[in-house]
């Protein structure tokens, strides 16, 4: 029993020293924030244990009490990321499972900021007619995981006016593309978008009567290029008042076809025009030809 006992006490004084350099180090550091809920992952060996501990850029490092010594690859930080628009990084410490060395090896995360970074849903919205048979369009604010004072904060508690919608539409039948065409080089854009403030929308712009098909995605204009739009919902469409010639086509597509009907008309009309003048021209001519003859018919009797 003392053999095994200094051999056992031998081997972990030297694991204090040489041995941390054998401890595998976490690998690919990921955050994972959807609507401000936002976890930490890594992948590592399950032989060991990890410590996330977490700062704020140029702060002390901080330890979540729910994530010391945890043998599964994952925190959440939700709560522990506070102010919402500064920079965090966090660094995962490897551990031995029945010893603790005085200097851990560790692996530090990609720079994280709540505010730009997280990722946020598509909205939750409807279609609908007013008195006037005019679309109005109602987004609800999103809840996030963020808990403050008794209650989840909003979008619109955490973006403030900085929260904005995205809305993307088309007539109900159109392909939402750009029609271009070859008569007088006419390009005519099926698909328009527009960026609102508020979450209930008129839209006065649409004529009323046919049916339209919406899409819309939180907007935040502050955030870098690649995370100013969140996800795009689904379309949903308002309904159809009536079912005449201009609901059932695209006025668009509508009145380029009108257009190319008229165009048509125009050169058939030119081409008629110029075949009767043509036409009357060669007969003229040949009119005064036979009266040319005849009279020189008459000289020639009277000779």
């Amino acid at each position: 029993m003392m053999r095994i006992s200094v051999c056992h006490f031998l081997l972990l004084f030297f694991s204090s020293g040489s041995g941390t350099a054998l401890l595998p180090r976490a690998q690919n550091l990921t955050w994972t924030s959807f609507n401000f809920k936002t976890i930490l992952t890594w992948s590592s060996d399950a032989d060991h244990t990890h410590t996330v501990e977490f700062s704020r850029v140029g702060r002390d490092r901080q330890r979540n009490p729910h994530c010391i010594r945890i043998t599964y690859p994952e925190c959440d930080l939700t709560e522990n990321l506070s102010d919402l628009k500064a920079t965090y990084t966090a660094d995962v410490l490897t551990e031995l499972m029945t010893f603790d060395p005085i200097e851990l090896p560790f692996t530090q995360s990609k720079r994280f900021c709540p505010y730009n970074d997280t990722v946020i849903g598509a909205p939750q919205f409807s279609v609908k007619l007013d008195e006037n048979n005019t679309i109005v369009l109602d987004m609800a604010d999103q809840q996030t995981a963020l808990y403050r004072d008794g209650r989840h904060l909003t979008l619109r508690d955490v973006f403030k006016h900085d929260l904005k919608y995205s809305i993307v539409y088309n007539r109900a039948g159109s392909t939402g593309k750009c029609l271009c065409m070859c008569v007088m080089c006419l390009c005519m854009c099926v698909m328009r978008q527009i960026v609102v403030s508020d979450s209930e929308v008129v839209m006065r712009d649409v004529e009323r009567g046919p049916s339209y098909c919406f899409r819309i995605s939180v907007f935040i204009a502050s955030r870098r290029a690649n995370r100013k739009l969140a996800k795009w919902t689904l379309p949903k469409c308002s309904p159809a008042l009536t079912s005449d010639l201009f609901t059932e086509f695209d006025p668009v597509l509508l009145s380029a076809g009108l257009l190319v009907i008229a165009s048509l008309l125009v050169v058939v009309t030119v081409t008629v025009v110029c075949c009767c003048r043509w036409r009357g021209k060669e007969k003229q001519v040949k009119e005064e030809e036979e009266e040319e003859e005849e009279e020189d018919g008459q000289v020639i009797k009277e000779v």
